[in-house]
């Protein structure tokens, strides 16, 4: 569909881009003439995925609740590439559970990687770019309930929800330096990470993908074709839109995990045993 040009000399910079989405999005850009950096926490994930990707990749672990983790991060991909074209906000973190039984420290967990997170390495990015005078494109990669809302997700329902609103907000506002934002809202995209703490058992997987009118879950080069558009020059005036990408789901019913209202007190104990078992 596209030609492999399409993004040619493009330096772009990904955040959680060592595995799931981020990864496959990274790909997706090598083929399409990028010239990618790609950050995480852990450095031999990034390694890992930069010795088997094809294409120029640089790579620096991060963690983008630190905003001087980030500064140097953003400065080293700038001192290996000379410049940033494109900005993909795409680290998270989520797991299930009835919100009463959250501790502060997991909220914190979420909305730390997910709002902040996304926040400050904007602030940092769009710092720069302004001073530059180059402008650029930002890509967040927020949910399908991050304007409905979702029950048993709530940290990052409002952490994406913040992030949808900084999208939005931004737009406006750094338009005048030639800053375009857009967003992807994912609908159930699984990887391994992710899917093993939201939804650890098949009765869980059956539930959620019942609630997609094309009965599938989505596949990572849907994503990353789309994600290839809106951050191309094709798609230039296209300012502060999200684009929703679900099969349909968010139209059948808000809340991506509301049905999760059917899961017994006995039930979520089991499950959390099963996440806790599936991180160590």
């Amino acid at each position: 569909m596209f030609d492999a040009s399409l993004l040619k000399d493009k330096v772009i910079l990904i955040t959680g881009g060592g595995t799931g989405l981020g990864r496959a999005m990274g790909e997706r850009f090598l083929e399409l003439g990028a010239q990618l950096a790609i950050t995480s926490r852990r450095e031999e994930v990034l390694a890992k995925a930069a010795s088997e990707m094809d294409g120029d990749v640089f790579y620096k672990s991060c963690d983008v609740r630190d905003p001087q983790q980030i500064a140097e991060m953003v400065s080293a991909v700038e001192q290996h590439y000379g410049r940033i074209d494109v900005l993909i906000n795409n680290a998270a973190g989520n797991f299930a559970s009835p919100t009463e039984n959250l501790s502060s420290r997991a909220v914190d967990a979420v909305l730390n990687i997910v709002l902040h997170g996304t926040f400050y390495t904007t602030l940092e990015v769009g710092k720069r770019w302004i001073e530059q005078g180059t402008g650029g494109t930002m890509l967040n990669i927020v949910t399908s309930y991050a304007s409905t809302g979702s029950a048993f997700v709530v940290p990052s329902a409002a952490a994406k929800a913040g992030v949808l609103a900084l999208t939005r907000s931004l737009a406006v506002e750094w338009a005048r330096h030639g800053i375009r934002q857009v967003a992807i809202a994912p609908g159930l995209f699984p990887t391994d990470g992710a899917w093993s703490r939201l939804a650890p058992t098949p009765e869980l997987s059956e539930k959620l993908l019942n609630r997609v009118p094309l009965r599938r879950v989505g596949e990572k080069d849907e994503l990353a074709n789309l994600a290839a558009y809106l951050i191309s020059d094709y798609a230039g005036y296209i300012n502060g839109e999200v684009v929703t990408i679900d099969g349909g789901e968010w139209l059948q019913g808000a809340g991506q995990f509301n049905d999760l209202l059917e899961v017994t007190d006995e039930e979520w104990i089991n499950l959390a045993d099963i996440t806790r078992k599936g991180k160590s």
